[in-house]
């Protein structure tokens, strides 16, 4: 009988480099949130792949950057803190920015642990070959990579030869999570992390990063209805007017969206009951971190 083998694989680099689309990607179902705005990841976020006899743990890990509040600090030491704990750290870059200071202050952070890494660069898509090419020249003269790989996230592109080289590379170990297991996040946080997906997409400028969500509350109820009360908390009054929006509309359509996915997630239908409160500076607050499910250790 072949030996079972496995291990954990970070995936970091800076904000909006598309590494929860790698993710989902890589696991081959959506397990983290996705938008276009920097600092989407919180948290760190176990995504799981097996594919007997082997098995990789994906943690997505927080975008690497200087922190302006509180939450910002938690969310760069969860990342850093990660780097030290796994197999392989990903490097994912996004192929279309020039590297600057901010891909040299993650290098920093790798050059601080013993843990190989592979330089992935994501969304060649959105580039040329010559632009890849001159920013790999720049990661390879800083760091001594193990392997580097182009891809897309987005379409797909080189992610079946990444995903195949993981399998490959993971050392004999145990099955961590049972087969058909993708993530290792609360059934409660994941359903608050769709609905933050929804508010992300809905709105503009400060809002997004300003809000958190909680679920207080997941009921049966008769005719395989589940009933689930959920807080989206935001830190002043004008934001919670942007939420809501006029004539509730705003509201209405997180709701909307929201409810599609954690039914799908519940395999059951659900009563979503959203509310919109205000907790002034929450980002900032020890307490309402704690309260909130972002991890201070």
């Amino acid at each position: 009988m072949e030996e079972f083998r496995s291990g954990f694989v970070a995936l970091v680099g800076r904000p909006n480099v598309g590494k929860s689309t790698l993710m989902n990607r890589l696991v081959g179902e959506k397990v983290a949130i996705m938008s276009d705005k920097p600092q989407t990841t919180r948290n760190r976020i176990a995504g799981v792949l097996t594919a007997p006899p082997v098995q990789v743990i994906f943690l997505d890990t927080p975008g690497l950057h200087k922190p302006k509040h509180r939450l910002g600090q938690v969310m760069v030491e969860i990342a850093e803190a990660t780097l030290g704990e796994v197999d392989l750290i990903l490097h994912v870059v996004d192929a279309a920015v020039p590297p600057g200071s901010g891909e040299e202050y993650v290098m920093g952070r790798l050059a601080a642990v013993n843990t190989p890494a592979w330089l992935v660069m994501n969304k060649i898509d959105a580039t040329n070959e010559a632009t890849v090419t001159g920013s790999i020249g720049f990661f390879q003269a800083r760091h001594n990579y193990q392997a580097v790989f182009r891809i897309s996230a987005l379409t797909g592109h080189g992610c079946g030869e990444l995903r195949q080289a993981l399998v490959e590379q993971m050392p004999p170990g145990p099955q961590y999570y049972p087969d058909g297991m993708i993530t290792d996040q609360p059934e409660r946080m994941v359903m608050a992390e769709l609905i933050r997906e929804k508010v992300l997409q809905l709105t503009r400028e400060e809002v997004p990063h300003s809000v958190a969500i909680q679920v207080d509350e997941v009921v049966p109820r008769p005719n395989d209805l589940v009933y689930v009360r959920a807080v989206i908390y935001v830190e002043r009054d004008s934001q919670k007017k942007i939420i809501i929006g006029r004539d509730a509309r705003v509201i209405k359509e997180i709701g909307q969206l929201a409810r599609q996915d954690i039914q799908t997630l519940l395999g059951s239908q659900i009563y979503l009951d959203l509310w919109v409160k205000v907790r002034r500076d929450w980002r900032n607050d020890p307490e309402s971190l704690r309260t909130l499910g972002y991890r201070q250790d």
